[in-house]
């Protein structure tokens, strides 16, 4: 049986450009002992199996797959699913993954529609962080000198004042040789840092991050729909 899967774009810019690819997959469509083909199939850094809430409940059940490994928690995908909730009209104010249950909020912003979750620092990849001394250090870094069994993460300031910054994103042991806007990166450069902050990640993603010292951190993005695939 065709198994329809919603290919998302989380972390655009106000035009809708960029952004991170993302499969979302009714969680009713594939057996769990065939997530992890269907995401090493669909070749995104992330695929999201969502279970659908129950009628008159506010939250559902995610687990969430890279093309290698199932991962405990990440931004992204918690983001784009739970936009994709609203969009099929059963919107969530919570997200169970296996790393903690993840809260959700919708805000309409001047610059676009955002979708906003909060997590844990501790539940994001304790990533290899690397503070580069300018932007065209971090666009001139090569994925093949950040290959070892760790997420790897290059940043600079573009402006410390305004709390911006440029990064990219290295993970080769989870089949991610650069990913493209990383949520789970933007937590913990968000609590390394002890401050709000504006990533351009990539190519051009954007994320929004806000601190909180008791260890939470809200990450915020624009979600665009690039219509159904279906695989077999």
């Amino acid at each position: 049986m065709a198994i329809d899967v919603t290919v998302l774009r989380v972390f655009t810019d106000s035009d809708g450009n960029f952004g991170n690819p993302l499969g979302v997959v009714d969680a009713s469509q594939v057996n769990p002992a065939d997530r992890q083909r269907v995401a090493t199939e669909l070749g995104y850094s992330e695929t999201i199996f969502v279970g659908l809430p129950k009628s008159g409940t506010s939250t559902a059940v995610a687990h969430i797959f890279t093309p290698a490994a199932e991962l405990p928690f990440a931004g992204h995908p918690t983001v784009g699913a739970s936009w994709w909730l609203k969009q099929r009209g059963t919107p969530v104010n919570t997200l169970q993954v296996p790393g903690g249950v993840v809260q959700v909020e919708y805000q309409s912003q001047p610059d676009g529609e955002f979708t906003v979750i909060r997590a844990r620092s501790e539940w994001a990849p304790d990533f290899s962080i690397y503070d580069l001394n300018s932007i065209d250090e971090v666009l001139d870094a090569d994925p093949g000198d950040y290959s070892d069994d760790v997420e790897h993460y290059v940043w600079a300031w573009i402006d410390k004042g305004e709390g911006s910054i440029r990064s990219r994103m290295f993970a080769s042991h989870l089949g991610i040789p650069e990913d493209e806007a990383t949520g789970a990166a933007a937590v913990r450069i968000t609590d390394y840092l002890s401050r709000d902050l504006a990533i351009t990640q990539g190519k051009g993603s954007q994320i929004r991050t806000f601190w909180n010292p008791e260890g939470w951190v809200k990450v915020a993005g624009r979600v665009v729909d690039d219509g159904v695939r279906q695989i077999g």
